[in-house]
């Protein structure tokens, strides 16, 4: 990703002047050329606050200003361009809103775009169809940095930032959703987690080769009794000595079958088991080598067919106490951060399984032909079509202000929320008005979106249902649920000096 990164480096002079026409809504998506500042950066909000913009200033809390390590030594940032005759653009402040992807950030959504599209797309009818996994995607995502996109250098990572990782989340899944739910549970639910919870020693032993993509990683919450209720989980780890035992089985685990290290979690204290009191419960990495452990694939799924989902158990499996992420009682939360990184995955792989069947349609609406015009010209085809084009845009926003969020270290559990259940509901939309406006064509594989409506399911269900969501923004809205402090919070990007 050096190539990758080259192109969104440059020098020049940066101006605090606001530019009205960003003025639109909400926070900066690209404050610093798509990279993370630290909140502490910004000694006093005040000199970044006009009249004009006071509504959208909030000044850092004194937890925001705390220490974190750096994704990265950034160069200075290119300052903005646009078209005549708008007015010259600038750098704007972390205040400011801004539509304007880096060079960097064109550069990869460019890049990911090409490569499925040419290694993925030709074979992926046919991929689908024999519910076969292709194992050789791994080698050739790891080589353009994919597996690593928001790890820091320092940890074999590209180094990018939250927005980066979207892009390539919304390329990915406008080929397919297998793509994408590599990079959801390889590095938003593990990777990220051990960036954030894990001890040095944990991530140069399993984060480095998995940034590097020479390990590969998933996530193991899910249980044949527990899905939304993670309190229902019912793995066991006995601790004797230095050591824990874990026992129990996990289910719809994507890459179940093909990954090297589990991020596990099951309950250290029997007596908060029988209460359902969360703080018993803790997080483990697991490795397939451990005796005891064994894995298959769940063959009778109907969607994401060119994934690899399973199941894997344990029976007394060995772990060592250095294999414990963060500490013991902390599994929960843990698990709840790791879905702050995995449903904005989602969140951004659903826009783009949205365009993916806009675009189908659009060209199928100028194909087909019916009562002597083209289908296109008919009205309630184009309520569908529209609908798709609003849907995508608004899911496009609200995935990159939660990317944004993330990129200057703030919490952005709700906003992540609320782009995962509007983004998934809406890819559930477009997949069936994309199958409609097919028509029976449509009803078969020899179309695409045939395939999108079978994928589009599982995001709606996995990494909290739609029902899930729908109670969790209603409960911030009453005042019901408010996002508590933790001990571990993602490290911020460096603002380029």
């Amino acid at each position: 990703m050096a190539a990758l990164r080259a192109h969104g480096s440059g020098d020049g002079p940066i101006t605090n002047v606001h530019d009205p026409l960003a003025l639109v809504m909400g926070p900066s998506l690209d404050p610093y050329g798509g990279r993370r500042p630290p909140p502490c950066a910004a000694a006093d909000p005040a000199v970044l606050c006009t009249p004009a913009t006071s509504a959208m200033c909030f000044p850092w809390s004194e937890d925001e200003c705390g220490g974190g390590t750096s994704r990265r030594d950034t160069p200075s940032p290119v300052p903005f361009s646009s078209p005549e005759p708008r007015a010259p653009r600038v750098v704007p402040s972390p205040r400011m809103l801004s539509f304007d992807l880096t060079d960097e950030q064109q550069l990869l959504e460019r890049t990911v775009a090409d490569w499925a599209a040419q290694e993925v797309t030709p074979r992926i009818r046919d991929l689908d169809r024999a519910h076969q996994f292709d194992r050789g995607l791994f080698p050739k995502m790891a080589a353009l940095g994919l597996l690593g996109i928001p790890i820091p250098e320092a940890y074999g990572g590209a180094g990018m930032d939250y927005i980066c990782l979207g892009l390539a989340s919304e390329a990915l899944e406008y080929v397919d959703t297998s793509l994408r739910v590599i990079l959801s549970v390889h590095t938003g639910l593990h990777g990220m987690t051990l960036l954030t919870w894990g001890t040095d020693d944990q991530k140069q032993r399993y984060l480095v080769p998995q940034a590097q993509g020479s390990m590969i990683a998933t996530y193991g919450l899910t249980e044949p009794s527990a899905g939304s209720d993670a309190r229902g989980i019912q793995t066991v780890a006995v601790r004797r000595g230095e050591r824990y035992y874990l026992t129990g089985e996990k289910t719809w685990i994507s890459l179940a079958d093909v990954a090297d290290v589990f991020l596990v979690f099951a309950w250290t204290d029997a007596e908060k088991k029988r209460r359902r009191d969360p703080s018993g419960i803790s997080a483990f990495i697991v490795e397939r080598a451990f005796k005891g452990f064994s894995s298959g694939t769940l063959d009778s799924k109907w969607g994401i067919l060119a994934g690899n989902t399973g199941f894997f158990r344990m029976e007394d499996v060995e772990v060592p106490q250095e294999n414990l992420v963060g500490q013991e009682g902390e599994g929960f939360k843990i698990a709840m951060s790791a879905l702050d990184q995995g449903r904005y995955t989602v969140a951004a792989g659903a826009t783009g399984l949205i365009r993916a069947c806009r675009d189908a349609s659009v060209a199928y609406a100028k194909e087909r032909k019916a009562f002597g015009a083209e289908i296109g010209s008919y009205q309630l085809v184009k309520e569908m079509i529209a609908k798709m084009e609003s849907d995508y845009q608004a899911s496009r926003l609200l995935w990159m202000r939660a990317g944004w969020l993330k990129n200057v270290g703030r919490r952005n559990t709700r906003e992540t929320g609320l782009a995962k259940w509007f983004a998934t509901v809406a890819s559930e939309r477009a997949a069936g008005d994309a199958v409609q406006i097919h028509g029976a064509n449509g009803y078969s594989d020899d179309y695409p979106v045939g395939r999108y409506y079978r994928n589009c399911k599982g995001a709606v269900i996995y990494e909290g249902t739609r029902e899930i969501h729908t109670l969790m923004q209603a409960d911030y809205l009453l005042g019901y649920r408010t996002d508590r402090p933790v001990r571990c919070e993602p490290p911020a990007v460096e603002r380029p000096q």
